[in-house]
């Protein structure tokens, strides 16, 4: 018995006019409308920055000028045509046209700008001691900053950080091209190609409707690319991570790797041997896999398996490491872990900005590192316990704890959105149906396992409060001198009257800040290098040059900010306005 469907026209019922429904699974069928509005998304993210990159050719190389526009008229077409195909298979044809115009863009965007920021001058340089035989870590190269005018990382103890800092491979893998180009150029040309490499694998390896959304997020929206351009070794662990991340709940299925699960172990290993932010995922990706494989094969099986992944990622970073590891343990060792210990000073978008930008200080900074490191321990337990809930999100739930720590940039979330995208289209919730969960006795409704989730981030949750409530360790009054350099104002020497308010006896360092970003360190003229608990002391100190500008009275205004490195604290003081102390 048939049933018609009619729909209303003024006051008249009439049928709708007939359609051919598309065979399941038909390659020619019409694509989905959502699969067009990724398409034309990852389209318009290609604007982002092009105009920026066009004016900058049109003034150094009409040529690469010329190809932007070529892009520009690609971007268009391909926002006509996703609109307009009538067959899946033409839609992916137009998501290949918008990778290929991507890759264009982000060439010649490198073309543009391949000096590197500090990243790409220490990634150099390291490859430049592998090339003459020399040691890599351990070795102080002050002049790299002074000489290629790039950005340092000054640490809490009032010094800075000149040293190699990373895991070796990306400094490997430039080598040979530095041997060749004897520039920083051959830093920033190993991530920029692993990015476009990474990029275009991805894009095979996804569903067809997600493709042009992992050119979006690898090529498109200005992100990045700008991090390639930077010399990061982070983009090179990204792209060795994008296949580790695609469809990973399928590795070690029926209890044997296969050259796929073993790839995807040495992938593993190499991004671990490229940068540290590799580290965080490898933990969650190990318990998630002994989860699924447990549910599929039992303890036994599932415990063999997840032990060969292991071993086969370890032994890949080993083997890139050994060469250094073996030349002198003690700096090899020390250089890759400098960035968890080396105390940097505050910088980031995280919760840090309590004490940093909109208190005047605290005199337990540390507690915030504690509590990304609680925080990171609280996240491993609850996908251990909750891995069939949390399993989809196990490629974001790594980076959550740099939102608590010290140094809290958003490149240590934004560089990694790719494996975010990898996930959401290869890792579906149904993964995870059977995998295996610690039995919970006593916990068996919904309320007691939230109230047990929430009770493993108390701990950090605490570490936070205590850091963002903890008041200023010095009590800094400031009479700042004033003088003018043409036309501007600013301030030749600031005498500080400190006050240690702590137990503790404090080495203070002092720096200015206008807005987010903190200066080169002051020369302290005169004061003492240790004050003591609980006493006072009178400082003259010096901007570096002699003359630090100031801005007026409108705008959030400069600071002179006192750190120490051990324990880690800041006070931050107002400098009075420079227009009106000339008055």
């Amino acid at each position: 018995m048939g049933v018609e469907i009619r729909r209303r026209t003024g006051t008249h019922l009439a049928a709708p006019p007939p359609t051919r429904a598309p065979a399941p699974g038909a390659p020619d069928s019409a694509p989905r409308q959502w699969h067009r509005g990724m398409t034309l998304m990852a389209t318009v993210s290609l604007f982002i920055g092009t105009r920026a990159a066009w004016t900058t050719a049109m003034a150094s190389s009409p040529p690469v000028a010329a190809v932007i526009s070529v892009c520009y008229a690609s971007i268009l077409g391909c926002a006509v045509l996703a609109l307009l195909v009538r067959t899946r298979r033409s839609l992916i044809r137009v998501d290949a046209a918008v990778l290929v115009t991507a890759v264009a863009l982000v060439t010649c965007g490198y073309l543009l700008d391949h000096a590197g920021t500090d990243e790409a001058a220490l990634t150099a340089q390291a490859a430049s001691q592998i090339v003459h035989g020399h040691p890599v870590y351990g070795q102080s190269w002050p002049w790299l900053f002074t000489t290629h005018g790039v950005g340092i990382t000054k640490t809490m103890s009032g010094g800075a950080d000149y040293t190699y800092g990373y895991p070796p491979l990306t400094a490997l893998l430039a080598a040979p091209l530095y041997a060749v180009l004897h520039s920083t150029t051959a830093a920033t040309l190993v991530p920029t190609v692993a990015l476009l490499a990474s990029s275009v694998l991805l894009w095979f390896l996804l569903p067809a409707p997600w493709r042009s959304a992992a050119t979006a997020v690898c090529l498109g929206f200005g992100l990045l690319p700008h991090y390639a351009y930077a010399g990061y070794p982070a983009v090179t662990a990204l792209a060795l991570l994008v296949p580790v991340v695609v469809r990973w709940p399928g590795t070690g299925e029926g209890g044997h790797l296969g050259p796929t699960g073993v790839l995807r172990a040495a992938c593993l290993g190499a991004a671990c041997a490229a940068q540290q932010l590799a580290w965080f995922l490898a933990p969650f990706l190990l318990i998630g896999l002994y989860a699924v494989r447990r549910g599929e094969l039992g303890p036994r099986r599932a415990l063999v398996v997840t032990a060969r992944y292991t071993a086969t990622a370890a032994l890949t970073w080993a083997a890139a490491d050994a060469y250094f590891a073996v030349q002198e343990f003690p700096a090899w060792l020390h250089g890759i872990l400098l960035p968890l210990e080396q105390k940097a000073i505050l910088h980031g978008q995280g919760v840090m900005g309590i004490s940093y930008y909109f208190t005047a200080g605290s005199s337990r900074l540390d507690y915030y590192s504690y509590g990304s490191q609680l925080l990171l321990l609280g996240l491993l337990a609850a996908t251990l316990l909750f891995v069939r809930r949390l399993g989809p999100a196990l490629t974001v739930l790594p980076w959550l704890p740099f939102y608590l720590a010290t140094r809290s940039q958003d490149g240590y979330f934004l560089m990694m959105t790719p494996l975010w995208l990898a996930a959401a289209a290869t890792v579906p919730a149904a993964a995870f149906a059977t995998a295996w969960q610690p039995r919970l006795p006593r916990l068996t409704g919904r309320r007691a396992k939230a109230v047990l989730a929430a009770g493993l981030l108390v701990p950090a949750l605490a570490c936070v409060v205590i850091a963002a409530a903890s008041p200023p360790p010095l009590r800094m009054s400031l009479a700042p001198h004033f003088a003018r350099h043409g036309s501007r104002v600013g301030v030749t020497v600031i005498d500080v009257r400190a006050v240690n308010t702590t137990g503790t006896a404090l080495a203070p360092h002092f720096a200015s800040r206008t807005g987010q970003g903190a200066s080169d360190w002051w020369t302290i003229a005169s004061g003492p290098t240790v004050l003591a608990a609980h006493a006072s002391a009178d400082y003259r100190v010096r901007p570096e040059g002699g003359f630090r500008a100031m801005t007026g009275g409108q705008g959030p205004g400069s600071y002179l900010i006192a750190v120490t490195g051990t324990p880690m604290t800041i006070t931050s003081a107002r400098i009075p306005a420079a227009a009106s102390a000339l008055r």
